[in-house]
């Protein structure tokens, strides 16, 4: 809870934030320092996923790179997946790209669009993998695809967000 008290210290000092005249700050890449979702030991806050310790999963590093011109928003996640001895582990990168748009003055909405795999390490000479998408009819509505979250604190280099789940995430421009 530390985090916490701490990331609404900084929103109570930040104001109201209005990115309707301010949604460039979004612009670039920031990398995640910091998840109450990763921290509860789940992948989803309120609503938790599958428990971390459970699956042949190492989360290395995550970003979000945000396009305000093109609307995209991608999450960027590094992960290192188990092997049986005596295979080493198998490194990827898994860009889950996002469309992205406004919602009142402070919220965005994600909408899913395609999930990308690239192999790094030793095997980071393989071209990328664009996983396959479910055909329309089979594809769940995008009401399920997307996601909300309200961007509580934004400036040159810090950004803080809390999601539809009631997860908190703290960010740094990287």
């Amino acid at each position: 809870m530390i985090v916490d008290s701490a990331a609404k210290k900084l929103e109570a000092s930040g104001g109201i934030l209005d990115l309707s005249t301010g949604l460039d700050k979004l612009q670039g890449r920031w990398r995640l320092i910091y998840s109450s979702a990763f921290a509860s030991g789940s992948l989803g806050g309120l609503r938790p996923g599958p428990p971390t310790g459970r699956l042949p999963l190492t989360l290395g590093q995550v970003f979000q790179r945000i396009d305000i011109v093109g609307r995209e928003f991608d999450n960027i996640v590094s992960l290192q997946i188990g092997t049986p001895w005596p295979l080493p582990q198998i490194e990827v990168i898994a860009t889950l790209a996002h469309s992205f748009e406004l919602v009142g003055r402070a919220s965005i909405r994600i909408i899913f669009e395609r999930t990308i795999v690239q192999a790094a390490g030793s095997l980071s000479e393989l071209p990328p993998i664009d996983l396959p998408r479910l055909p329309d009819f089979l594809s769940p509505p995008s009401s399920v695809r997307s996601g909300d979250f309200e961007v509580t604190f934004v400036d040159d280099d810090f950004r803080i967000t809390r999601g539809d789940r009631g997860e908190l995430r703290v960010f740094l421009k990287s």
